[in-house]
């Protein structure tokens, strides 16, 4: 993996610092001293360099808090802990509250940590313990949705490949039934939901991935690494394993624990993360070794559980990152 030629990327999709950061109007900067406040009561230590008052000259906060790694560092420390996720932890309040304040700043800190959350929260289900607070904050992200979809599935248009290419589509009006034809559902219409059932689960965790997609480009790569870790964990097993390997030493590594059910509605926003992740016009090699093992996990999952969409879907994703290894005068724009 050492000698792949990363694909370039503008400026503007690097790592972001406080100049490129816009500033933020007086209302938002008031939520933010709030949250900041109920924040530094939970972490053990809150970095002095974050200014949040009114003269400070940090144009926008939320944005150095978004981006601190000491704040970044705790949060996902005590996230991790043993008895995280409960109904009575500050934690799980705080990040349900800062989400339910509307603005869409701190609705990205509490995007930020979802892989975290979704990450323990699926992996300690067959535990069978208390996880209130993580499906709490859970809901909320997904009734996010439900209220800004109003209804209506996200849909996409598809070009006929009957014809020869998108330039061959007739210019007349054509029917309904030819047009629902081309009409691809990328996620169905959501029902409200105030609890998280056994059959609804997948679901709801898809929607939120959904979003945390839809934002991705403002995730740190930190984030994006801790999901793309926990895909390895999910999968349950490499390109290198099979059954007898993973009977034998799953309870030794810690795959086992992790390896939980991929129903289609919550393998489908994994893979387009993964796919961001992944060719995602990144410079980051970590970020893009990680993405890489993740494919390779859920790949060899796939064939595990021979299922032929989860096989098509990850197989393209590894060709596309073999291709982003090769050499850019290897490459030829024209082929197919």
């Amino acid at each position: 993996m050492s000698d792949h030629l990363e694909p370039t990327i503008p400026s503007s999709t690097l790592t972001p610092t406080s100049e490129h950061a816009p500033s933020i109007s007086l209302d938002s900067l008031s939520k933010t001293k709030s949250v900041v406040e109920s924040l530094s009561s939970i972490l053990s230590s809150f970095p002095s360099n974050l200014s949040f008052s009114t003269s400070s000259s940090n144009p926008n906060p939320t944005f150095s808090l978004l981006h601190d790694p000491q704040v970044a560092s705790q949060i996902s420390s005590l996230l991790r802990e043993p008895n995280s996720g409960t109904g009575d932890n500050n934690l799980c309040r705080w990040l349900y509250d800062t989400f339910q304040s509307g603005d869409p700043n701190l609705q990205l800190i509490v995007l930020r940590f979802l892989p975290i959350i979704v990450g323990i929260y699926l992996s300690r289900v067959a535990l069978r313990k208390p996880l209130a607070g993580f499906e709490a904050v859970l809901l909320a992200l997904y009734a996010h949705e439900t209220t800004s979809r109003a209804g209506q599935p996200t849909t996409m248009n598809v070009p006929n490949l009957s014809l020869p290419s998108v330039y061959h589509e007739a210019k007349a009006p054509i029917n309904n039934n030819s047009t629902e034809l081309n009409l691809a559902v990328i996620s169905p219409s959501l029902e409200p939901h105030g609890t998280v059932r056994s059959t609804r689960r997948a679901k709801i965790v898809g929607v939120a991935l959904e979003l945390y997609h839809s934002k991705i480009y403002h995730m740190p790569v930190g984030s994006k690494i801790d999901f793309c870790d926990f895909c390895v964990v999910w999968a349950g097993q490499d390109n290198n394993d099979d059954d007898k390997d993973l009977n034998e030493e799953g309870e030794s590594n810690g795959r086992k624990e992790g390896r939980i059910p991929l129903p289609w509605e919550l393998l489908q926003p994994v893979l387009r993360i993964l796919g961001h992740c992944l060719m995602g016009n990144t410079k980051n090699k970590e970020l893009f070794d990680a993405a890489w093992a993740a494919c390779n996990s859920l790949y060899a999952r796939s064939m595990h559980d021979i299922n032929p969409k989860a096989l098509l879907a990850t197989g393209s994703l590894l060709k596309l990152g073999k291709k982003a290894m090769e050499p850019l005068e290897d490459l030829d724009p024209t082929e197919i």
